[in-house]
């Protein structure tokens, strides 16, 4: 462990004031990678006496919180390292603060309040931030246990009270639901959620479960279960009291100033506000009244209690930015106050430096920095200066590296390697070892580090240091390499299949023998005496059409192409069938113009490019973050396909900035090392911008030329690249389609990178045919490609699809609100500030040159400029590079920027009239900010007090939970994918898709495809099981009508026993103990699941006997025939023909025994059927033909 070799040597020795309330000191002179191995081993060891405490660290701002806790908690495995951080809005915003910053803030007063030790990291911000007081908290906070006596009721008003929501199923923090004796709840401080089981009011057992399966992980004896938000409601007559007075005195006020506009927009504000809780109902924004609903506030010092160890990192920068942000804030609270936005005791909701830092002294603490710099606060302190200074850095030239190490050695020097991964360390490892340097991996070694040695470690650490008095060197891979390596964190992949479990009523389907209708729910009826279920779906002309829950497969819901409507077909008509077969036929030619396409590519002669070179190693690992399984596997598919004597065609889906510009760079540096040239076609000069700035800064350590080839360029710079083309000076060109013209000749082309190919002309796209033939081609499109579309191209499109989420460390904040000029100028004033720049979208032309100007009346300080798809080209053009080069702070533009703009500054959206949108669209809107490690903010606004639309809600709640949970991000990667499906096959199959719903058409692609290929098979028919049994999924059981339906897809598609026993424990897992008419409805698919293996082609029912038919051709062997006579004896009755029928008597029998027999006798047949190991596929046919 690197903390062991080294903890002991990086802590400064700290001379602490005695005389303060608690120990406090000043410590200066710190090299940056010092401070953050300080911190860690001043919390690991204790300080300012050894032992487990709470350690708060202060810092700067958000992005410093942040890095600093991720180093740590490499440093510090066996910690936990939590952030504290800032709400990022202001109480009087009135916006939703985002699901990740409310759980993580709940996280740690949580664990404060319950007095377990932490190391916290906060940024200023937050910490100043007064919060309720922690016995506001602690009441909220319960544990519950296997044993316990609480009525699940009263666990359930409780949840209610303190701010949970309650679902049909939790898949969220903050979220809880029942069902029977079954309660699951999504604590917002716990990593997953938990399933409680009732026994009446005693609790029989708590287990965890994962909220994407639902299925239970592991049990646990007891859990915790905090609020789902930070201010409890208001039970105190008094606190609203108090509100009333304090309004009533300010739209006095008001009034009087001659403000009446201001007073009656407070009285209106307060009164809703109030409303609201009074009845206990909570809402964005009613933190602001947090002075009057407690005597006294506290702040994260008090959570964090009189012993925790403070150290506040860099004092000066950090009062700095509090100083800031109060200023900040007072501006606006006076201006507000004026316009009746705010109350005057609202001023309280922050303390000051100088209340933070007297309750800094109140606590063990350390303030410390790299320059000696004191601020108000720190009078008294006695001071320590540290030297260490940064290492020397060596930029990948690894022979001074070994050089530089030897010297330490041989002077006595301890030196330590940090690298972000095991791979890493144990190549720098291998490194020293060849040059006879005995490197050894820190886990391997015990107690502190020996002079003289060398030890390699995985960890995370930005920056190295050297400490010169104990002669320690401590070096990084930014050190050795020059650039740091990004560890991945594992996220969970983003997958858009659509279930049935989202089918609602009035949602349009698909059934594959009858059309489109709209479903309309289930029904249970009784059909010769026994209850059952139907999906009810209603067609054209009020035709009804009830599908048994066994065949619920057939039905699909309806994936049509955005903005198209399908009519409703009529059960009975043409109509359908003709459309189906049209489809049918067009799917056939499309898969055999495909397989021609690949047959007569396979056959071409090609370039085969060499195996990888030792500089393409180092190139590779130039790339400064760890690849994601995906990443690596696209890279591997087209090493491979260049390095085949035939030219490559290969198609790299990925959403914007998953890294596919990598993976084509590293095709490219491949080319280049076989002296081919590479040319990177993309559709607009902007884009030939910035790839070409990307690859020149990828390239910079290589002797490798690389031009961009655009109008941009003079006719004399365009010659002379031309020029380079053709004798082979220029290796790399990247450009519009102006790279296509006839004037444009290689040297040697080796490869062509095409950046979303569906962008260009038709004449384009011939020309590029024509490369196809001759040269590798590597197609790269932002837009998805769905997996079903993907699958059923196996064999006929090289595809590779990289579908890893890059390392997402900062999400971007979504807010929805009711448009605001105060807000939208507070958010464009927030990015200008730091140095960011803002898109405006408002997608009308006709009035967007308005909405500009009223921009800039509301903020005269910001540079403001307009763009559309109707201006001219050139015009529009100029005005993108100089957004690019950042001469324009605020873009007022439509939606032209959805594709293919990638400015790293830009990280402030705001949509105006989000509510007239499509999801996709405002799912790819929010994609241009965020793509760099700040922060980025999402406002879509709709116009005040206009009446939305139902699904306009809809669209925007689903944006509001835009995480991957959300159904929102599922329908826009839906409609996204639909439209990367019509960029794949051609924009002819886009209506072909919506005629008959796009889960049909791939389904018919598919087997259109098998078909072309000589795979098809013919597969068994499905047993018909018709039993008067009462076999469904009653509403006790499962209360929600989706999940229900969910249940019945998954009994319709269990292929085996096996399957329908993972089943029942699944739906006892999740909903209790199966009720008789669940555990007969499992029963009926195990049935016929055997029944299926034994070639049966049905089994019915009467009150009499059981009737089992076999499919034609399969006869009853002998051997069989007697075993099941011996042992059913009485029950069965056997025909002398043996293909004839099997009857059982089912006489005296009840619903549970009559299935248990008919399950005995199909095993029977399975277990004795004599050459049942020699069956081919899943039924006897041949086994029993004599």
């Amino acid at each position: 462990m690197v903390n062991d070799i080294i903890f002991p040597l990086v802590t400064p020795k700290v001379r602490a004031g005695a005389s303060q309330p608690a120990p406090a000191a000043y410590i200066h002179g710190f090299a940056a990678g010092h401070k953050t191995l300080a911190i860690a081993a001043w919390h690991a060891r204790g300080w300012p006496q050894p032992g487990r405490r709470t350690t708060l660290v202060l810092t700067v701002g958000p992005g410093h919180a942040q890095r600093l806790a991720q180093q740590l908690s490499s440093l510090l495995p066996d910690e936990d390292v939590l952030v504290f951080p800032a709400r990022e809005v202001w109480p009087h915003e009135e916006l939703h603060v985002p699901e990740a910053i409310a759980s993580a803030r709940l996280a740690v007063l949580e664990r404060l309040v319950t007095g377990e030790p932490a190391l916290v990291i906060a940024p200023v911000q937050a910490a100043a931030e007064r919060l309720a007081p922690r016995a506001a908290l602690r009441e909220r906070v319960r544990t519950v246990a296997v044993g316990h006596i609480l009525p699940m009721e009263q666990l359930a008003e409780a949840l209610v009270r303190d701010g949970y929501e309650r679902a049909a199923m939790v898949e969220g923090r903050g979220q809880f639901s029942v069902r029977g004796g079954l309660l699951d709840v999504f604590p917002p401080s716990a990593p997953a959620p938990y399933r409680i089981d009732f026994f009446d009011d005693e609790i029989d057992s708590i287990r965890v479960f994962d909220p994407e399966t639902q299925r239970s992980v592991e049990d646990v004896e007891r859990v915790r279960i905090g609020p789902a938000r930070e201010v409890p409601p208001v039970d105190d007559e008094a606190a609203l009291a108090r509100i009333q007075e304090a309004v009533a005195r300010q739209v006095e006020t008001l009034r009087q100033a001659g403000a009446g506009a201001g007073a009656d927009a407070l009285a209106q504000r307060a009164r809703t506000h109030l409303d609201h809780l009074a009845g206990r109902r909570w809402a964005p924004g009613l933190e602001q009244y947090k002075p009057f609903l407690f005597p006294e506030l506290e702040t994260l010092l008090d959570y964090a209690g009189p012993d925790a160890t403070v150290i506040v990192d860099e004092p000066a920068r950090t009062r700095e930015q509090l100083q800031l942000m109060m200023t900040e804030f007072a501006e606006t609270h006076a201006d507000l106050l004026e316009r009746g936005r705010v109350l005057p005791e609202q001023q309280a909701l922050f303390a000051d430096w100088d209340d933070l830092a007297a309750a800094v002294r109140r606590r063990p603490a350390l303030f410390v920095s790299g320059l000696p710099q004191r601020v108000p606060g720190m009078e008294g302190l006695p001071e320590t200066a540290v030297k260490s200074r940064p290492p020397e850095t060596f930029h990948g030239r690894l022979e001074q590296f070994v050089s530089a190490v030897r010297r330490r050695r041989r002077e006595g020097w301890r030196t330590v390697i940090i690298a972000s991964t095991d791979a890493r360390a144990a190549r720098i490892q291998e490194v020293l070892q060849d040059e006879e340097i005995p490197a050894r991996h820190a886990r391997d070694l015990e107690g502190a580090l020996p002079a003289g040695a060398v030890a390699v470690a995985a960890a995370e650490l930005h920056v190295g240091c050297e400490l010169p008095d104990e002669k320690l060197l401590v070096l990084t891979e930014l050190e050795v390499f020059g650039q740091q390596k990004q560890r991945q964190r594992p996220r969970r992949r983003a997958g858009a299949a659509t279930r049935m479990d989202d089918l609602k009523v009035g949602d349009l389907v698909v059934h594959v023998n009858h059309g489109v209708g709209r479903y309309q729910g289930v029904e249970t009826l009784v059909i010769g005496g026994a209850h059952k279920d139907y999906l009810l779906v209603e067609y054209a002309g009020d035709d009804k059409l009830y599908v048994p829950t066994d065949q619920v497969h057939l039905l699909q819901k309806y994936i049509g192409v955005e903005g198209q409507t399908p009519r409703l077909n009529r059960l009975g008509g043409s109509e359908w069938t003709r459309a189906k077969q049209r489809v049918q036929q067009s799917v056939r030619e499309l898969a055999q113009d495909l397989l021609k396409l690949y047959a007569e590519r396979e056959a071409l002669p090609g370039y085969a490019f060499s195996p990888d070179t030792v500089w393409q190693q180092q190139f590779e690992d130039g790339f400064p973050f760890e690849e994601t399984p995906d990443q690596k596997r696209a890279i591997a598919e087209i090493k491979a396909d260049m390095e085949r004597p035939r030219p490559m065609d290969r198609l790299l889906c990925g959403d914007v900035g998953f890294g596919k510009t990598e993976v084509a760079m590293r095709a490219a540096f491949k080319a280049v090392m076989d002296a081919r040239q590479v040319a990177v076609l993309v559709p607009t000069t902007i884009l030939a911008h910035q790839h070409l700035r990307t690859f020149r800064e990828r390239f910079a350590p290589y002797p490798v030329r690389i031009e961009a080839l655009s109008r941009f360029q003079s006719p004399a710079e365009q010659a002379k690249i031309i020029k380079g083309l053709a004798d082979g000076t220029v290796d790399i060109v990247i450009g519009t389609h102006r790279l296509l013209s006839k004037d444009v000749a290689f040297k040697d082309l080796g490869i062509v990178v095409i950046d979303e190919e569906q962008r260009f002309g038709v004449a384009q796209k011939e020309r590029l045919k024509e490369l196809r033939r001759t040269v590798d081609v590597l197609t790269l499109t932002a837009t998805p490609i769905p997996r079903t579309l993907h699958m059923a191209l196996v064999g006929l499109r090289d595809m590779s699809v990289i579908e890893t989420p890059p390392e997402d460390r900062f999400p971007i904040r979504t807010y929805v609100s009711e448009y605001d000029e105060d807000l939208v100028r507070e958010a464009i004033l927030r990015e200008v500030g730091r140095g960011g720049q803002v898109y405006y979208v408002h997608n009308r032309v006709q009035n967007i040159d308005r909405v500009a100007e009223r921009l800039r009346q509301l903020v005269p300080e910001v540079r403001i400029a307009v763009a559309h798809g109707q201006m001219n080209e050139d015009l529009l053009e100029q005005v993108m590079v100089d957004f690019l080069n950042h001469e324009i702070d605020v873009l007022v533009c439509t939606t032209i920027i959805e594709t293919g703009m990638d400015i790293a500054n830009v990280n402030t959206l705001i949509v105006s009239d989000a509510d007239r949108m499509g999801l996709a669209q405002l799912y790819q809107l929010r994609g241009r900010v965020g793509r760099t490690n700040r922060v980025a903010y999402a406002y879509f606004t709709y116009r005040r007090d206009k009446i939305l639309s139902e699904d306009a809600e809809k669209r925007l709640q689903a944006i509001k939970e835009f995480t991957e949970l959300g159904s929102g991000f599922k329908i826009a990667m839906r409609d996204l994918e639909i439209r990367g499906a019509g960029n794949l096959l051609g924009p002819e199959q886009h209506g072909f898709i919506a005629s008959v719903g796009f889960e049909l058409y791939c389904q018919l692609l598919e087997e259109a495809v098998r078909e072309v290929k000589g795979e098809r098979t013919q597969a068994p028919p499905e047993p018909v099981i018709d039993l008067s049994v009462d076999a469904y999924v009653s509403d006790d059981y499962v209360a929600d009508p989706q999940q229900k339906v969910e249940v019945y897809k998954r009994v319709a598609a269990v292929r085996s026993v096996v399957d329908v026993t993972d089943l029942q424990e699944e739906l006892e897992d999740r909903f209790g103990p199966a009720p008789p008419p669940v555990k007969n409805l499992l029963a009926v698919a195990r049935i016929k699941a055997l029944a299926k293996e034994v070639g049966v082609e049905s089994v019915s029912g009467t009150p009499d006997e059981v009737v089992i038919r076999f499919l034609q051709g399969v006869v009853l062997p002998r051997q069989t025939a007697y075993e099941l006579s011996r042992r059913f004896r009485g029950r069965i009755l056997l025909s002398a023909a043996r293909s004839a029928p099997v009857r059982l008597r089912r006489r005296g029998l009840g619903e549970r025994d009559m299935l248990a027999l008919l399950e005995q006798v199909l095993e029977e047949m399975q277990a004795s059927w004599p050459v049942a190991e020699e069956r081919e596929g899943p039924r006897p046919v041949a086994a029993g033909r004599e």
